[in-house]
């Protein structure tokens, strides 16, 4: 993983996968009330950071989050739900982010106000797949939720479900657990409100999405609390990193799951490594250039056919 960078004003406190954390350089740890976070192009599979990088990625994943974050803010004439933005970080008329974001991250970096981040990764499923399907297949459930019979891969389900997960510590692997499990973790009143916000903005944002000609197959959201102890929506939100989007004229007309359920992510990425790296030992090795732009051109495909 690259070094982040030194930025003016700012102090690096925390780097993911992906996403390097800030706070101003006068601030006191990460109880900062105002947090820089900048998205790179850095791609991981396997629990690994890959090399190259997915060029423009950065930019891609902020901002689409910034769109949908405008538009769960009232913009799709749905009711507000509050998000993490920073007052001085907002999209004007022509869609550009104006805030203190210094230049050398400009694009791909937004001011977001300090939260009591809840220990619960909140995942919706509207459609049947990936580890649910396997999990389906075996047990007839996903998640410990009981669905019923004659569904296939790729199937959308009768209603979303809402599938937590506990957020693990750094560097293990989050896990799955029950509505039950969430309530002990954050007590029964927040988690049943964690799970209505969650299936409220699935909701709306699957419905964008089709009118678009997309499915929204799943996704996953983080919610903090804000000074005023009100859940607000954080991190990244509906991105093809936190989300499975397909193409719905491919889902009705494929004939094969790779067919109906093309993603719009790094899919195309984790195929190569899987087949390239069967061992999953020692340093991954290098992305050919032909896997790195397809994988930029799903990316640049979906954030076109959202936002245009």
């Amino acid at each position: 993983m690259t070094d982040p960078q030194t930025l003016p004003g700012w102090r690096h406190v925390y780097s993911g996968k992906v996403r390097d954390l800030y706070v101003p350089a006068d601030a006191d740890g990460r109880a900062a009330g105002r947090m820089l976070v900048v998205a790179s192009d850095r791609v991981s599979a396997f629990d690994h950071v890959l090399s190259p990088g997915i060029a423009g990625k950065g930019e891609i994943l902020t901002t689409l989050s910034l769109w949908w974050f405008d538009r769960l803010a009232g913009g799709d004439g749905g009711r507000r739900i509050p998000n993490h933005l920073a007052a001085d970080h907002v999209l004007d008329a022509g869609g550009d982010a104006r805030s203190i974001i210094p230049d050398a991250v400009a694009g791909r970096a937004m001011v977001v106000r300090g939260l009591d981040m809840q220990p619960v990764e909140c995942v919706v499923r509207g459609y049947l797949t990936g580890s649910g399907w396997a999990e389906y297949r075996e047990h007839g459930t996903v998640c410990g939720i009981r669905l019923g019979g004659g569904l296939g891969n790729g199937d959308r389900l009768p209603e979303p479900i809402f599938t937590p997960a506990y957020k693990a510590p750094l560097g293990e692997h989050d896990e799955n657990i029950t509505f039950a499990q969430t309530a002990e973790l954050v007590g029964a009143e927040r988690a049943a409100a964690l799970r209505d916000l969650s299936l409220e903005v699935y909701t709306r944002a699957a419905a964008t999405a089709e009118a678009r000609g997309l499915i929204l197959a799943d996704t996953k959201f983080e919610f903090g609390l804000d000074e005023d102890g009100i859940l607000t929506l954080a991190d990244e939100v509906l991105t093809p990193d936190s989300s499975r989007y397909w193409d719905a004229e491919a889902w009705r007309t494929g004939t094969t799951p790779s067919e109906r359920m093309a993603s719009f992510d790094k899919q195309i990425v984790r195929d190569w490594l899987a087949a390239a790296w069967p061992g999953q030992e020692g340093e991954p090795p290098a992305l050919p250039a032909e896997v790195v732009a397809r994988t930029t051109a799903r990316y640049r495909e979906l954030l076109e056919r959202l936002t245009a």
